[in-house]
């Protein structure tokens, strides 16, 4: 079969997506050849201001590489642009002279830069911040001068200045309008983002109309209309781009603001289409990523003669973004009017701002700033035109539980994870289960995701450990805390304790991570190192913590949730039966289930539910959900049990109280069982304590899951409080060498038995200091506790007494 011969004019992203996914489609179909003006390889144009603000390279934001051309039989023509198109011979030339026929054309010409028509626009040191060459000049621009004026006061313009900035130039903004980022953001957001980079070094005139470009060749000031003039010695115009329609109109191509189209990208001339910033379609011309994406998905489908549906039908604008260190979202409407209402929330303090804009019922438009981690609930409901009529201001913006580090494990198949490519997150499972991939750079190179942008690599990361479960640790073992660094999880520790490392932030900072957010799987581990650290000072960061641990609950696979309120040793009494037979009543909970753990489980609670669930159950939680302390199952001991030889209730609550909420780096089970039949399964459990006759015997390192471990033995004590002495060395050592998700089983396999021995047990002053380390740890999870008496015969007194301490000796 003979190839149709397809070129495509113009290397940019739109325009290369739309490959991909033709030869996704029809990998055999076309012979393709590209033009592209710009002397580069396709590249990310979104990454160009981490390029000027010296956080990457040219090289590294390049996303089809030339082998990518070569591997996919692609001719390319770099630095050479088409100049006319015969629709009728179906043809094409170029600047270099070639004329080369077509059977299918794709016109991806982007957009260029608009230049104010300014007296002095002309001359040296004015220019756009549009591509890889302007980059290059502001970038040799600061080496020589020192003052600069930005033009425009949207985001392209601040990300210009932020660069500026960081490149050790002084810089002035100007914007005509009386607030910045005005079709993103309203007054408020726009208020706190301009007092945001204030701060940061950005000096601004508002409401300012330049007049003209002042110097004799080389810029020296710019004058306005209504202020003074400022010096300059570089001038960067950001004021906006059109639509790169000139060569398609002279071919007779019809055109408006940009290339007409129609839902299947088909322009007025046979054979010919148009995808990306050139392209308009019912009226629009979209200048983000995804509508281009869509697009170009839309198109292949099409010149591939597959089954294309519907089309591409337009798109929802929504704009998730880091401006100079800011998160900002805006979706949809955000501008107040009569047909609407609006939630708004504030925070001046943590400089955060939500505003919800609601007309009948509906979500129409958002805008959020400082913690954008609702953007993708608030878009979803926005396309879906979710009825929030039932819905409280709470359930609409969750910001009571820090809910920054997004989650994926209650989103549906259908939500999307990558905004910038409209990759799923049942396209991501998918691929991962299909293809075992076992890494975000595999996921990306396989689906697209996190290829833009590269905001949501953090929730392709967390998906991996969602979808993986316990297999994600091991396959993605590697000496590193994560692909963020380069850093193992002991020199995290050591320069946290070295250099006085406080917050999530500054050890990010400070130790050079690759990713500025991070991902979810560095975040959770510094909260935790940095806690462990610091026991006495350091705050917890909610929003680094996993979504289950946020919503003190465990989600299941229909997105409800799972809640279990802690029975201190298995045991219970009718008050506490009340409370759960009133709320499973109340909220009507399809299924209490007795857990392994001795507990009560309170399954299929809906996720709006949870918080009142706790209020009304007025219960202690079960951390079933926490990296940490989570149980102690208990037998019934000696007092009941004809071959008990200890009393395991008493010992077990004793326990459980005074480690519950302890942190750690992975869950912790432990068990307490009266005499070697180990009905608590003792030798199963992360610590298990087995009574034997005038002694208890501690077995450590145990693991009941899928890897199951027998237990080994630690050591035998005569005395309850000696168990609770050794148990507080134990963990307070597991804590502080244990690399964060490592179970204590996986973790004395690596350090081995006789090492914690020798620490733990032998070594009386590493000992001690241990067990007051912990003490200081407890003591900022709860009230100052009084040491329980040794006699635990009175178990029914054990619920109104306060935890042991392990350090009254």
């Amino acid at each position: 079969m003979t190839k149709r011969k397809l070129i495509l004019i113009g290397n940019g992203m739109a325009g290369v997506r739309c490959l991909e996914e033709i030869l996704k489609e029809a990998p055999d179909r076309f012979e393709i050849t590209v033009f592209g003006r710009e002397c580069h390889p396709n590249y990310n144009r979104l990454m160009l201001s981490s390029v000027l603000q010296g956080d990457t390279t040219i090289d590294d934001i390049v996303l089809n590489s030339y082998e990518w051309y070569k591997k996919n039989n692609i001719t390319l023509y770099t630095g050479e642009t088409v100049t006319g198109i015969q629709t009728e011979k179906k043809t094409i030339q170029t600047d270099k002279g070639k004329s080369m026929a077509y059977d299918d054309l794709i016109i991806a010409t982007g957009s260029n830069p608009f230049m104010l028509p300014l007296p002095g626009a002309d001359k040296e040191g004015v220019i756009a911040f549009r591509d890889i060459k302007d980059c290059e000049t502001m970038i040799q621009s600061s080496e020589k001068y020192k003052k600069a004026v930005v033009i425009g006061g949207g985001l392209l313009g601040l990300e210009a200045a932020r660069g500026l900035l960081n490149l050790g130039m002084d810089v002035d903004v100007v914007h005509i309008m009386d607030h910045l980022m005005e079709r993103q953001l309203d007054v408020t957001a726009s208020t706190m983002l301009k007092a945001e980079l204030e701060i940061q070094g950005m000096n601004f005139l508002m409401n300012h109309q330049t007049e003209a470009i002042l110097g004799s060749g080389r810029v020296k000031k710019v004058t306005f209309r209504n202020g003074k003039p400022v010096k300059a010695d570089l001038v960067v115009m950001a004021v906006g781009i059109k639509p790169n329609v000139g060569m398609a109109a002279d071919s007779g191509i019809e055109t408006n603001r940009g290339i007409v189209v129609n839902d299947y990208m088909e322009t007025s001339a046979p054979d010919v289409y148009t995808v990306g910033e050139c392209a308009e379609h019912r009226e629009m011309v979209y200048g983000l990523v995804a509508p281009l994406y869509e697009q170009g998905k839309a198109l292949a489908k099409r010149i591939c003669e597959k089954d294309a549906g519907k089309g591409y039908e337009g798109s929802i604008l929504s704009t998730k973004l880091k401006v100079s260190g800011v998160d900002v979202f805006s979706a949809g409407e955000f501008v107040d009017d009569p047909t609407v209402r609006a939630v708004r929330i504030q925070d001046d303090f943590e400089k955060i701002y939500k505003k919800i804009v609601i007309r009948d019922n509906k979500i129409v438009g958002a805008v959020l700033f400082g913690d954008t981690s609702e953007s993708r609930n608030l878009l979803n409901m926005i396309n879906n035109e979710t009825d929030v009529s039932d819905m409280s201001q709470v359930n609409i913006l969750q910001t009571n539980d820090g809910n920054s580090a997004s989650t994926v494990a209650d989103m549906s198949d259908s939500e999307t994870i990558c905004g910038c490519n409209g990759v799923s997150k049942g396209d991501i499972v998918s691929a991962i289960q299909n293809d075992k991939l076992t890494s975000v750079a595999q996921v990306r190179d396989c689906t697209n995701a996190s290829r833009s942008c590269g905001t949501c690599k953090g929730l392709v990361g967390e998906l991996l450990e969602h979808t993986l479960g316990d297999d994600y640790d091991s396959a993605c073992e590697k000496e590193s805390v994560c692909s963020c660094t380069t850093l193992t999880h002991e020199e995290v520790v050591s320069e946290i304790r070295t250099k006085g490392l406080s917050h999530t932030r500054e050890v990010m900072n400070v130790l050079g991570w690759q990713e500025e957010e991070g991902c979810s799987k560095c975040r959770p581990a510094i909260n935790y190192y940095l806690g462990m650290v610091h026991p006495a000072d350091y705050e917890d960061e909610k929003e680094s913590r996993f979504v289950n641990e946020r919503m003190h609950a465990n989600i299941q696979k229909d997105g409800t949730y799972s809640v279990v309120p802690r029975m201190y040793g298995g045991v219970t009494n009718a008050k506490d039966l009340r409370k759960i037979a009133d709320v499973a009543d109340k909220y009507e909970v399809p299924l209490l289930k007795l857990t392994g753990g001795q507990r009560i489980d309170l399954l299929g609670i809906k996720k709006e539910d949870v918080p009142n669930v706790w209020k009304d159950l007025d219960m202690p939680s079960g951390y079933a959900y926490g990296k940490a302390v989570r149980t102690v199952k208990t037998c019934v001991g000696e007092d009941f049990c004809r071959f008990g030889t200890q009393d395991s209730i008493g010992l077990g609550i004793a326990i459980e109280k005074n480690f519950e909420k302890l942190n750690t780096p992975h869950k912790v089970k432990m068990g307490v069982s009266a005499c070697p039949r180990n009905c608590a399964e003792s030798s199963i459990k992360d610590v298990g304590v087995i009574g034997v006759e005038g002694a208890w015997e501690i077995y450590v390192g145990g693991n009941g899951g899928s890897s199951l471990r027998a237990a080994e033995l630690l050591c035998s004590v005569s005395s309850d409080e000696e168990v609770l002495e050794t148990i507080a060395a134990y963990l307070q050592y597991y804590r502080e060498t244990a690399r964060y998700l490592e179970r204590t089983s996986h973790w004395l396999e690596r350090v081995g038995l006789e090492h914690v021995k020798a620490i733990v047990l032998e070594d009386t002053q590493a000992r001690i200091e241990l067990i007051e380390r912990m003490n200081t740890a407890l003591a900022n999870l709860k009230e100052p506790w009084q040491e329980i008496i040794s006699d635990y015969k009175k178990k029914h007194d054990l619920f109104e007494e306060k935890a042991i301490t392990v350090s009254d000796n």
